[in-house]
């Protein structure tokens, strides 16, 4: 039989999700736009939630649960819905470490997953992005040449979230010696913050989520050791990393929309103009019901994608169908919950315009959180 609906955990963990999003991000995300910074402690408060090493083994002090890529995409909604650039700061290293965990050799699990399983916030990203107009994850720039026993990467890679704090980076390169394209040709290599050819510019100046800080990398000829290539000689299932870190992004325009949406139809209600509430003006109807179709729709997709990646099932066209629908969607509610709000919806005391620039600032980002 088919099910639609969360079960009855899943519920519980999103009240849970919802209220923490509401009480902690909600309240800080304006602040922490305006100073273009994180709120001070608040990685280690979420971190505190077990939202990553609850579901990493016990062998390296995780929680040992199973993990669920659908209740995962239900958390990140959640988080995005109180404020995107804090639930991405906040869920950035769950890439590194799910990652580690689901490719990883066994040396390279007990080297790095116990970091992630600690009480302290553990800076960990992954390097996926690159400075092209046309950028195709399947026709990577940063290349990786077999040489010396290990492999030398060169490339420069943008938008890396935590990049100005993040120790270890998950670079994802083209290997020059692969046999065929596609996915077949993605490594990941784990590249250590202080390697020597690799480095870091000043953090961006993006136009939305100024809370979030992102910034490029440059690998100029950098040499790794063999055993930095995820997954050794087997390499990484690159379809499915790619296909969680789409789901997760689409997720978070989900919760993003959610919020733009159940801000707007209140206020169309409440606000009279010519002696009626607008939300009675047919144009502003339209706009409200559009905003509740789009975002239910995301949000399938989202749960389509998740459901493929927990069953074990290919998710690369489900992920990629989620990923893009939201990307443009997102951007469409945004703008309607502008429109709807008329000139209050670029005044600062709504919050509908950081929304907006976050929208924006989000169909950019696709490697973000993993679920």
């Amino acid at each position: 039989m088919i099910s639609f609906g969360p079960t009855e955990e899943q519920e519980v963990v999103r009240e849970a999700m919802r209220e923490f999003a509401e009480q902690v991000f909600r309240e800080q995300a304006r602040e922490a736009d305006e100073q273009s910074a994180l709120p001070a402690d608040l990685l280690d408060t979420v971190w505190e939630l077990g939202l990553t090493s609850t579901q990493l083994p016990e062998a390296f002090g995780g929680g040992g649960e199973v993990r669920s890529p659908i209740t995962n995409a239900m958390i990140l909604e959640e988080l995005a819905f109180g404020d995107p650039a804090l639930a991405i700061a906040s869920t950035a290293p769950s890439i590194f470490a799910f990652a580690i965990n689901d490719f990883g050799t066994d040396e390279q699990k007990q080297a790095h997953l116990p970091r992630f399983c600690g009480e302290k916030f553990a800076a960990a990203t992954v390097a996926v992005a690159e400075p092209s107009p046309v950028f195709d994850v399947l026709n990577l720039q940063t290349t990786a040449e077999a040489k010396d026993g290990g492999f030398v990467l060169s490339g420069t890679k943008h938008f890396v979230v935590l990049g100005d704090q993040a120790q270890q980076f998950l670079v994802l390169a083209r290997n020059e010696q692969a046999i065929g394209g596609g996915f077949a040709a993605i490594d990941a290599f784990i590249v250590p913050r202080d390697a020597e050819g690799l480095t870091i510019s000043e953090i961006d100046k993006n136009l939305g989520m100024k809370a979030l800080p992102t910034v490029t990398i440059n690998l100029d000829a950098v040499q790794v050791d063999a055993d930095a290539r995820l997954g050794g000689d087997a390499g990484i299932d690159a379809a499915r990393l790619i296909a969680q870190m789409r789901t997760a992004s689409a997720a978070l325009r989900v919760g993003l929309s959610r919020a733009v949406m159940e801000y707007a139809i209140p206020y169309a209600k409440d606000r009279h103009a010519f002696g009626e509430a607008i939300a009675q003006k047919q144009a502003i109807a339209f706009m409200l019901s559009d905003m509740q179709i789009e975002v239910n729709s995301m949000r399938w997709l989202v749960w389509k994608a998740a459901a493929r990646l927990e069953s074990l099932e290919d998710a690369t066209q489900a992920a990629s169908f989620a990923a893009t629908y939201s990307a443009e969607q997102a951007m469409k509610v945004a703008d309607n919950g502008l429109q709807v709000l008329g000139g209050h919806g670029f005044i600062r005391e709504h919050p509908v315009e950081l929304w907006y620039r976050a929208a924006r600032t989000l169909t950019v980002l696709d490697a973000v959180a993993a679920v």
